[in-house]
C-alpha cells in the first residue's frame, strides 16, 4: 500500500512585485518554515509540539522534511493561541485535545482583515504582550513569597 503524496512544484514558485511569493492555495501542504512563519513560532517549537500532541502528524518524505496538512496548521494555530493567548499550560491543552475541545472543524479560517482590523489587532496584541509579562511577573512574585513564608 502507498500513501500518495502531496503534489510539489518543479519550479519555484512565482514572485510578484515585491520579491514575496505569491499566497499557496487554501489546500496546499505547507513546510514547516512556511508554518513557523505563519504562526510566527520558531521551527523548534513546532518539533516540540508534534512530541507533546500527537494529534499533529505532518507527512515526512525522505529526509524527514516535514509537510503539515491544511487541518495541521488550523491545529497547530489553535494550540498556540491556547498557549500564547488564553495562557493555558501544554497539559491543559493536552486535556482538551483528549476532550475534543479543539476539534479542527470548529476553527474558522481566517480572512484577510482590513488595515483598521490589523492596526487594532496590532494594539490587542501589545496589549496581551504586556499582560502576558505582568502575570509572569506576578507568578515569580508568588514563588518567591512562598519561598519566604515556608
Amino acid at each position: 500500500m502507498s500513501m500518495r503524496m502531496p503534489e510539489m512544484a518543479s519550479q519555484p514558485p512565482a514572485q510578484s512585485g515585491t520579491g514575496r511569493r505569491n499566497a499557496k492555495s487554501a489546500d496546499a501542504f505547507r513546510t514547516i518554515s512556511e508554518v513557523a512563519q505563519e504562526l510566527e513560532v520558531p521551527q523548534h517549537v513546532l518539533r516540540f509540539w508534534e512530541s507533546k500532541f500527537p494529534q499533529v502528524k505532518p507527512l515526512k518524505r525522505a529526509g524527514g522534511r516535514r509537510y503539515y496538512r491544511p487541518d495541521d496548521v488550523l491545529l497547530l494555530r489553535r494550540i498556540r493561541q491556547c498557549l500564547y493567548e488564553q495562557g493555558y499550560t501544554i497539559k491543559g491543552v493536552q486535556k482538551l485535545l483528549r476532550e475534543g475541545a479543539l476539534k479542527t472543524d470548529d476553527i474558522p479560517r481566517l480572512s484577510l482583515p482590513t488595515t483598521a482590523a490589523v492596526k487594532e489587532g496590532e494594539k490587542a496584541d501589545d496589549m496581551r504582550r504586556e499582560l502576558f509579562e505582568l502575570r509572569r511577573e506576578l507568578l515569580t512574585l508568588r514563588e518567591e513569597l512562598k519561598k519566604v513564608r515556608g
